[in-house]
């Protein structure tokens, strides 16, 4: 089987690794409460090392190699039958949506989609939403025409 041939912005791995420093962010706020909890319990020093580590390791996934893994495997082909998406870190998931389900197709963008210039297309079926993240505007914009007509004309030929 051959994989879907486009892939998303290469700027989602910038994006990405932000909402990794907001999580590492978290836990380290997280990690020097439980330092301050234990110099006031006076519990033993060699508990620090836990949330440290932790952080650490967060640091290092969720940042690093998560966004990378995801951006790797991120891809989708759009055909006048069909839409395929495949993406996953550890399992990787491939999805068919046949053009004759698709009932609409939206573009969303949060604060930081639009200060990179990124959008992400949601194809809505009957039963669930499949999600295209971090496109180019102008590639979702161009996506979301071109998923629309091809929806119209699949539903004409029924």
């Amino acid at each position: 089987m051959r994989e879907p041939s486009q892939r998303i912005s290469e700027k989602a791995l910038e994006l990405w690794r932000i909402y990794g420093a907001i999580q590492v962010g978290i836990m380290l706020l997280i990690s020097i409460g439980f330092i301050v909890l234990t110099n006031i319990w006076d519990w033993p020093t060699w508990i620090i090392s836990i949330p440290l580590a932790a952080t650490i390791l967060l640091l290092v996934f969720s940042v690093w190699l998560i966004p990378l893994v995801k951006w790797k495997r991120w891809r989708y082909e759009v055909t006048d039958q069909e839409i395929e998406l495949q993406h996953g870190l550890f399992i990787i998931q491939r999805t068919l949506v046949p053009m004759i389900r698709v009932q609409h197709v939206d573009t969303e963008q949060g604060p930081l989609l639009r200060k990179y210039r990124l959008a992400t297309i949601s194809i809505s079926t009957a039963a669930t939403v499949h999600k295209v993240p971090a496109l180019n505007e102008q590639e979702a914009e161009r996506l979301r025409l071109s998923i629309s007509s091809l929806a119209r004309v699949a539903e004409e030929d029924v």
